[in-house]
């Protein structure tokens, strides 16, 4: 899959090591993957540990807004399927006109949390009515079963000249 070079990639999944995994497997661009468990174990034994939630959170956001505004790609793992998570990455992708896409990645039932199950029927209903385009994404899919191995890789790059 390619996107423009300085995009938003936002993946969703429940539960996230699934999205962390596809990210960590798929995007040539290592550099770009952001994940908050990384930088909540930056922070551990640096910081209080009931300030480390709040500290993360504001670090994520910080990195992401400094990459955007410097044109570069960022691939981010949600920790949630809340549309208050992905409009908090979006909003600053867009205040520097970056293009902003989504991947859902599908996990089979049983490994979904009853706790997570109903933000996550929320996010596949906006995405397969379209609507994810009013959250500000220039593209969403949803990959599930076969079709997450049926990705090579994720690429940050412009499409070749036709010569």
């Amino acid at each position: 899959m390619r996107y423009s070079p300085g995009s938003l990639l936002l993946i969703a999944s429940s539960p996230t090591a699934t999205g962390e995994e596809l990210a960590k497997r798929l995007v040539e661009d290592k550099a770009s993957v952001l994940l908050m468990g990384k930088v909540r174990g930056l922070l551990a034994g640096r910081v209080d540990d009931e300030v480390i939630p709040a500290k993360a959170t504001e670090l994520l956001e910080a990195a992401v807004r400094k990459r955007l505004e410097a044109n570069q790609s960022v691939t981010l793992v949600l920790e949630s399927n809340e549309p208050e998570e992905r409009e908090r990455y979006v909003r600053p992708a867009a205040a520097v006109k970056r293009p902003c896409h989504l991947i859902l990645v599908e996990s089979p039932r049983e490994q979904v949390s009853d706790e997570d199950r109903p933000s996550l029927n929320k996010l596949r209903k906006t995405l397969d009515s379209g609507d994810l385009g009013a959250e500000g994404f220039n593209t969403a899919l949803r990959l599930g079963g076969d079709s997450a191995s049926e990705v090579k890789r994720i690429i940050f790059r412009p499409e070749p000249k036709d010569e």
